[in-house]
């Protein structure tokens, strides 16, 4: 590393026209030095890189330990359950792809218990998913149900589809981190070019109100499944430069891990705890994610349905917790294993970077990421009473300050699987 010069190797600089007798120059390096030191930097060969280092570290947020949440978990899981405000779906027809996933089952039965919607279509491509799902949610029980074979991947199918619908949600995606870096092309084609088709068919179709679901793993993305889902994110926000005024509208939801879906930690711990497992994996004892349940996810997303103007990226306010705070409170007695971080795999879970922050508005129960070529939009989400985020804002699983502790875990745990927080 290049030194930079001392005080005393430098040429003395001139006194600028109409300075004080008294005047005395400015040194750069022990400015440097002194706002350094003033930032709790460690000495450094040279201070101005220590300066630059410090300057580009993200802000000082503290490490929050776990908090006890029980006796607050109702204002958590209550006060910010994401109902209000809430859609009117009566009469309308929905088209939901990936439908037959623990989303659109959860969806399903929300929206038939909440409303009379004129038609609910789930579209998706597993016939024996589609067969098990008509069980539980039968024609003639609920008439309005429809089930579409389909693939995102077949545009002219999905348009069909999209005929004469309302609202659709898109939940169609491959979501499995190591499957998706063995299959690139499979990934890219269902979760890239499957937006696109969504998108054209939701224009071709005059479709109002399109909401895509995506992920914390589209923040910054280390794997090719968050890659995916940024791109597809980007789709669906540009998507309403390209439908005109007056035409379809197009948002996201970006949340985190959801309790007791298909493919969450939680049933596969609860499952090496019933099958008599010796330890528990733990990749890293600092990880940290993200934690929604079902009914918040589904909740956020309808009430995104009203909020949205089209382009925002709505992130709700969650709960994270360490996993080994999850590990500990599902199996107390059982040691912990570290395995190590997969390939693809973050520490720490981020879903508003700080290069976003500048975009970035909050309200009550959420951050809405707003497109940043569309300044208008800003203003008018400040003036319904959003408060814009400063610079360097970053809201991430590890500063998180609602990390849920031991106690509020097992009691928001015993409440998504009905009293017990064991295998069984």
């Amino acid at each position: 590393m290049v030194e930079s010069p001392r005080a005393s190797q430098r040429p003395a600089a001139a006194a600028p026209q109409g300075a004080d007798d008294d005047w005395t120059p400015a040194d750069p390096v022990r400015e440097a030095e002194d706002e350094a030191a003033g930032l709790g930097v460690s000495p450094f060969e040279d201070p101005v890189e220590a300066l630059l280092q410090a300057r580009r570290a993200p802000p000082p947020f503290a490490d929050p330990a776990p908090i006890d949440f029980t006796g607050q978990l109702d204002a958590l899981l209550t006060h910010r359950d994401f109902r209000q405000p809430e859609p009117d779906l009566n009469d309308k027809v929905i088209l939901v792809t990936g439908g037959t996933g623990s989303f659109g089952q959860h969806f399903v039965a929300t929206v038939l218990a909440r409303w009379r919607p004129r038609k609910l279509i789930i579209y998706s491509r597993d016939e024996l998913k589609q067969y098990e799902m008509a069980q539980a949610f039968p024609v003639e029980a609920h008439p309005c149900m429809r089930y579409f074979i389909g693939d995102v991947r077949d545009g002219e199918r999905l348009e069909l589809a999209m005929r004469d619908v309302d609202v659709v949600i898109h939940a169609a995606a491959l979501k499995h981190v190591p499957i998706a870096e063995y299959n690139p092309m499979e990934c890219i084609r269902t979760n890239v070019f499957g937006a696109e088709n969504v998108v054209n068919a939701a224009i071709r179709r005059g479709v109002p109100r399109v909401i895509a679901l995506s992920t914390d793993k589209a923040t910054n993305p280390v794997n090719l499944y968050g890659a995916s889902k940024l791109a597809s994110d980007k789709v669906f926000v540009a998507a309403n430069n390209l439908s005109g005024e007056g035409g379809p509208r197009f948002s996201v939801v970006r949340y985190g891990n959801v309790i007791g879906s298909r493919g969450s930690v939680v049933p596969y711990f609860r499952r090496l705890v019933a099958a008599g497992a010796d330890s528990l994996p733990i990749t890293d004892k600092r990880m940290t994610r993200f934690w929604i349940t079902l009914d918040q996810g589904v909740n956020f997303v309808l009430s995104s349905l009203v909020l949205m103007e089209g382009g925002e990226i709505f992130v709700p306010k969650i709960p994270s917790m360490r996993m080994t705070e999850l590990a500990r409170t599902l199996a107390p007695d059982l040691p912990h294993r570290i395995v190590g971080i997969r390939p693809g795999e973050k520490l720490h879970e981020i879903m508003v970077p700080e290069d976003d922050a500048r975009s970035t508005v909050e309200i009550e129960d959420r951050f809405a990421i707003l497109p940043p070529l569309r300044p208008r939009l800003m203003e008018m989400w400040i003036g319904r009473g959003a408060r814009p985020m400063p610079d360097g804002f970053c809201y991430a699983s590890d500063n998180n300050p609602e990390i849920l502790g031991a106690r509020s875990l097992q009691e928001l745990l015993a409440r998504v699987y009905g009293g017990r927080t064991d295998a069984g």
